[in-house]
């Protein structure tokens, strides 16, 4: 069974650039994680300041060594300068993907 994290973050859209170095760490690093399946943060096109995030993992042990991560630390460091409001973010569960 995978896990998936499927949600969304806001911050204001004049921040986006200053955000990308820091997303752009968060994601590759969560990229390199043993368990990682599928990380991303995608800025909405129609919604400025919207980032959706979608991740995929292994099993809840490599979800749970993520959230132990520096660079998870780091990330949520920055949220205060960067004005990130509105987390809103769910853990599903899924079984195997079929092709559509």
């Amino acid at each position: 069974m995978t896990l998936l994290v499927i949600g969304t973050v806001r911050l204001p859209p004049e921040n986006i650039d200053r955000a990308r170095a820091a997303m752009e760490t968060m994601v590759a690093a969560s990229r390199a994680e043993d368990g990682c399946i599928q990380y991303a943060y995608s800025h909405d096109l129609l919604e400025p300041g919207l980032v959706r995030v979608t991740e995929a993992w292994r099993d809840r042990a490599a979800l749970t060594a993520h959230f132990q991560t520096p660079h998870m630390a780091a990330w949520r460091g920055v949220f205060p300068s960067l004005g990130i409001t509105d987390r809103d973010l769910a853990l599903y569960e899924a079984g195997q993907p079929e092709p559509i």
